[in-house]
């Protein structure tokens, strides 16, 4: 029997929902998931009428990482330019959330923090497992466990292997929304017509800017400010922004 498809996608007003759908094989990770869900994230920046992405699991949970049988007969699923997955080292240009439902674990945690924006169930397991199969978590979380936890707390996770809860998660900060269990996507999908009321390209430039920041100085960071400002600032939108506050109405951004 064929294995579905597995990366689904579907428009909802200016939202992508991108779900991952190897529900029986726990949304682990194989090549032709990471190339579909290159292509979804492809499509979410290439589309004008998109703004934002939610990205979730079918079935039981969120993802459980690497799909170990796969790893064995072909390596890691990892896309030149990409990563794994085809998101942890590039993924979408415009703001994409992750609703978790379940598990987010090893690579399936690594998944999560590549969005901007995690949105958890309660009870939901967060965790890289990875020393305990003999390997460690290469795909990112080694660097933003650090950024969103303190770092006592990311160093017992990376070396115990023990996960902690999507509701430890939010009281730390790493979790954007906590849900009751079933509802990650209705709340994500909340937080994502929120935005998609916002500038494309500004909200764009926000998420660069914030991202990139880290490591430099405050001359680098004006300077690194400064390439994407008179983008942002001399665009349509920009025009759009302050003709719409001024005859206090609402805005018709065009993204450019």
């Amino acid at each position: 029997m064929a294995e579905e498809t597995p990366v689904l996608t579907e428009q909802r007003g200016k939202v992508l929902l991108i779900t991952l759908n190897r529900p029986e094989q726990r949304n682990s990770v194989n090549r032709d998931l990471a190339e579909a869900l290159a292509a979804a994230l492809d499509r979410l920046d290439a589309d004008p009428g998109l703004v934002v992405g939610v990205l979730t699991g079918n079935g039981k949970g969120f993802s459980a990482g690497m799909d170990l049988k796969a790893f064995l007969d072909g390596g890691m699923p990892n896309l030149p330019g990409r990563g794994f997955a085809g998101i942890v080292e590039r993924g979408a240009r415009k703001p994409l959330i992750a609703a978790v439902e379940g598990f987010a674990l090893a690579g399936g945690l690594e998944i999560a923090l590549s969005c901007d924006l995690v949105v958890a169930a309660k009870g939901a397991r967060l965790g890289v497992p990875e020393v305990g199969v003999g390997l460690f978590a290469g795909a990112g979380a080694l660097l933003r466990l650090p950024r969103q936890l303190p770092y006592s707390l990311a160093m017992e996770m990376a070396l115990t292997a023990d996960p902690i809860t999507a509701e430890r998660a939010y009281e730390l900060g790493m979790v954007n929304r906590l849900t009751e269990p079933g509802g990650a996507v209705d709340a994500a999908m909340e937080l994502a017509e929120r935005m998609t009321r916002n500038a494309p390209l500004g909200m764009a430039a926000s998420k660069e800017i914030i991202r990139e920041c880290w490591g430099r100085t405050e001359a680098e960071f004006w300077a690194f400010q400064d390439t994407l400002l008179d983008s942002v600032f001399s665009s349509e939108d920009a025009r759009e922004g302050a003709s719409a506050f001024a005859e206090k109405r609402s805005p018709n951004w065009q993204g450019r």
